[in-house]
């Protein structure tokens, strides 16, 4: 049977209910002048029902965080030695962007409202830093027993979160137009060509760098092809031969 009348809207759920009501009061009245009691009120709730979901006001800016680095330990969880650490790592970045990209309007406003208050940019940087972490650690246990493994997992982790972050903060800035996501591959693409498979054989076999020159073993099928003139003598033609074989 049909019925003439729509039924009505269902509600929000009262977490996305807190979110919106603070972010309301954020832009009408600021952040610093709102509190947590002008927030239930709004939303129709109590306080209780606040703290049951956001252990601060600061937390209620950035709701899904919580989540994502949730998601992102359980995907670095599951991944084994089949899959290249560093490139891992820069698909787990990804699911940040795409915590952002859900939302863009909401992830613009709080973006603005960040760059406004001090105490929440300093909260947001203690965020970054959980990822980081989340990051070195799982490269930490797959670079354990490398030369260098804990320093190598430290700085792939800050340069994949300094890379994230620098094409989301551009989307963010452009007010969410353009493509976050090619944005982001382009940066990460960086990463993984400083520090994927073929930077990290050659760091390996000599501790702290790139193999010298000298010390490099030659593929069984490598050909060197060597021009000269003809009228140069012999022990010119010597040196220049082991010059272009790395050797001293």
């Amino acid at each position: 049977m049909s019925s003439s009348s729509a039924a009505p809207a269902a509600k929000p759920p009262m977490r996305d209910a807190l979110v919106a009501a603070a972010f309301r009061l954020f832009l009408d009245r600021g952040y610093e002048q709102t509190t947590v009691d002008d927030i239930v009120a709004l939303a129709g709730v109590g306080r209780r029902s606040f703290f049951r979901y956001f252990p601060s006001k600061e937390d209620v800016v950035f709701p899904d965080h919580e989540r994502c680095l949730a998601d992102m330990t359980a995907f670095l969880a599951a991944g084994d030695e089949e899959h290249e650490p560093v490139r891992r790592v820069c698909d787990a970045a990804r699911m940040v962007l795409g915590m952002y990209a859900e939302n863009p309007a909401f992830s613009v406003q709080r973006y603005r409202l960040t760059r406004k208050v001090p105490g929440l940019r300093a909260y947001e940087l203690s965020v970054v830093w959980r990822y980081e972490r989340a990051l070195a650690e799982y490269l930490r246990g797959r670079f354990a027993g490398r030369p260098d493994g804990t320093l190598r997992a430290d700085v792939i982790a800050a340069a994949v979160v300094a890379a994230h972050n620098n094409a989301l903060r551009s989307w963010l800035r452009s007010d969410g137009t353009g493509d976050a996501g090619a944005a982001v591959d382009h940066a990460l693409g960086c990463v993984q060509r400083a520090f994927g498979h073929a930077a990290d054989a050659s760091a390996e076999a000599v501790p702290g760098g790139p193999v010298p020159a000298g010390e490099r073993t030659a593929h069984p099928d490598d050909v060197v092809v060597l021009v000269s003139r003809r009228d140069s003598p012999v022990w010119r033609v010597v040196q220049e031969w082991e010059s272009a074989l790395g050797r001293p």
